[in-house]
C-alpha cells in the first residue's frame, strides 16, 4: 500500500459526457499517480454537440465540499476549471486564500464546441480576485486574448499577451498554442511560458481532424499533479504537454469529437505484454511446424506484431537476430520490442493504410508457395520492385501498390509478395491481426504446399 501520495484538488464543473471537467481531472490525477479530490461547482448536461443545460451548485455546498476535504486531509496542490458566476469566483478565491492552497488557474470560458461556460460579467471578477492568487494560469489563445485584451494571431502576439497577463498578477503564464494558426500550419504545437522570461515548449501538433474534447482540462490537471510532486514549472509543463499530446493521439472518436484517452498508458502497457507473449507463443509454434524450414530464406526470417498505436519499430515485438534453420532444428533469438527494422516496416506500412493486420512474417518466394497461398483460399496481392520510384521506402510504396490492386477497403490481402529486382531478393509476406494467427495461416499454406 502506497503511503504519502500527493493529494491534488480540482474545483470546477461536472461534464456528463465524461470527457472534460471534473471527470477529466480525476482521470488525469489517477493516470499520473496522485490522489485526486474534487469540489463540484456546477453540473452540466452536455454531449458531443455542446452543453444543453447547466446548474450551479449552491455556494453553501461548495464551501462545505472544500472545508470537508481540507479539514480531513492535506491538499498539496489544486486547480480551478469552470467557474460560471461572479459569486462562485469570489467564493472559490476566498476559500483558496483562506487555506493557502497553491493552485493552477484554468480560465475556462467555452467548450471546444463553443458552448459558454462562464457568465459574461465574470471575466473581470476572475482577473481581479482569482488571477493574483494563482501560481500558474493556463489560458488557450482565445482565453488569453480575452484576459489581456489583445488580439493573438502569432507567437509574438502571444508573448505580448503573456507579459500583459503577468502584469495583472499571475506569477507564471502558460499560453497553450493549439489555436495559433501559423504554428498549426507548420505542424507545430508551441506553448509559451512567461515568468519574467520567455520559454517555448515545442511539440508536434496532433491533427485530429475533429474538435478535441478535454485537452485543456487535462493539461491544467496534469500540470497541477506534476507541481504537487515537487517539479519546477518548466519540467511540470513539459510532462503535462507530453501527457496531453499522447491522450489526444490515443483518443476515442465520439461523434464529431476526439475525446482524450487518459487511460492510454494502462491500455498500452497491457497491449505490450499481450503482444510480447503472443509473439513468443508464435515462435514456439513455428519451431514445431512441419516443413517450416522449407520456406525460410537463407538470410533467415522473422515474425513480429505491433501494439495498437505503434508508430515506430519500438512498438513492434519481433525475434532478435531472426529465425534460422540449422542442422539441429529451428533456432530463434529472444523476443523483444524494437529489435527488427525489417519486419516492423512491413507491419507499420500495412497498419498505416488499413488500421488492421498488426502482425506479419516474411518467407522465401517460390511460385509453388504463391499457388499454395491461393489454394488455401487466401487473398494474394503483389507489387513490382522494378517500378519502385527513387527515394521511396520499399514497404510503404509496395504495400500501397498491393493494396491499391485489391481495391481497398473491401479486399484486404492476406499475402503480399514481390519478385525482387537487381540485388533484391524476392519475398513473400503473410499478414494477420496476431502473430499466432499468422502462424496458423502459414500452417494452412504449408499443408496445401506439401500435398502438391
Amino acid at each position: 500500500m502506497r503511503q504519502n501520495r500527493e493529494r491534488v484538488l480540482t474545483i470546477g464543473g461536472s461534464d456528463s459526457s465524461g470527457g472534460a471537467g471534473i471527470q477529466a481531472d480525476i482521470k488525469t490525477f489517477s493516470a499520473l499517480g496522485v490522489c485526486g479530490t474534487s469540489v463540484i461547482c456546477a453540473i452540466t448536461a452536455q454531449n458531443s454537440t455542446g452543453v444543453q443545460d447547466m446548474q450551479e451548485v449552491s455556494v453553501k455546498l461548495v464551501k462545505s465540499q472544500l472545508e470537508s476535504i481540507i479539514g480531513d486531509m492535506a491538499v498539496d496542490y489544486a486547480k480551478t476549471g469552470m467557474l460560471y458566476s461572479v459569486l462562485m469566483i469570489k467564493t472559490v478565491a476566498a476559500l483558496l486564500k483562506k487555506h493557502y492552497v497553491p493552485f493552477v488557474l484554468d480560465p475556462v470560458m467555452k467548450t471546444g464546441s463553443g458552448s459558454v461556460l462562464m457568465e459574461q460579467d465574470s471575466l473581470n471578477t476572475l482577473v481581479t480576485y482569482l488571477l493574483p492568487l494563482c501560481q500558474v494560469i493556463t489560458p488557450n489563445v482565445p482565453e488569453a486574448s480575452a484576459i489581456s485584451g489583445l488580439q493573438i494571431k502569432t507567437l509574438d502576439d502571444a508573448k505580448e499577451a503573456a507579459a500583459a497577463i503577468h502584469e495583472q498578477g499571475a506569477p507564471v503564464v502558460i499560453i497553450k498554442g493549439g489555436h495559433l494558426e501559423r504554428e498549426i500550419e507548420a505542424g507545430k504545437a508551441t506553448d509559451l511560458i512567461y515568468n519574467g522570461d520567455f520559454k517555448e515548449l515545442r511539440g508536434r501538433y496532433v491533427n485530429a481532424a475533429r474538435v478535441v474534447h478535454g485537452a485543456g482540462c487535462s493539461f491544467s490537471a496534469a500540470l497541477a499533479a506534476e507541481l504537487a510532486k515537487g517539479n519546477e514549472v518548466l519540467t511540470a509543463a513539459t510532462r503535462a504537454k507530453e501527457f496531453v499530446r499522447d491522450t489526444i493521439s490515443h483518443g476515442d472518436i465520439v461523434s464529431n469529437l476526439v475525446v482524450v484517452n487518459h487511460a492510454y498508458r494502462l491500455r498500452e502497457d497491457a497491449d505490450r505484454y499481450y503482444v510480447l507473449e503472443n509473439v513468443k507463443e508464435a515462435v514456439r509454434m513455428l519451431k514445431s511446424t512441419k516443413k517450416f524450414e522449407r520456406i525460410i530464406p537463407e538470410v533467415g526470417t522473422n515474425i513480429g506484431m505491433a501494439i495498437e498505436y505503434a508508430e515506430t519499430k519500438n512498438g513492434v515485438a519481433a525475434v532478435d537476430g531472426r529465425i534460422r534453420a540449422t542442422m539441429d532444428g529451428i533456432r530463434a533469438g529472444e523476443v523483444d520490442f524494437g529489435v527488427s527494422s525489417h519486419v516492423a516496416r512491413m507491419i507499420l506500412a500495412v497498419m498505416k493504410r488499413t488500421g488492421e493486420n498488426r502482425s506479419a512474417i516474411n518467407v522465401k518466394y517460390t511460385p509453388e508457395l504463391i499457388a499454395a497461398c491461393k489454394g488455401s483460399g487466401l487473398v494474394v496481392s503483389s507489387f513490382d520492385r522494378a517500378k519502385e520510384p527513387a527515394g521511396e521506402a520499399t514497404m510503404d510504396w509496395g504495400v500501397n501498390e498491393a493494396l491499391r490492386k485489391r481495391g481497398l477497403p473491401i479486399d484486404l490481402p492476406d499475402v503480399i509478395y514481390d519478385l525482387g529486382a537487381v540485388g533484391k531478393e524476392p519475398m513473400v509476406r503473410v499478414f494477420d491481426n496476431t502473430a499466432v494467427r499468422v502462424v496458423l495461416k502459414l500452417r494452412k499454406i504449408l499443408n496445401v504446399l506439401c500435398e502438391e
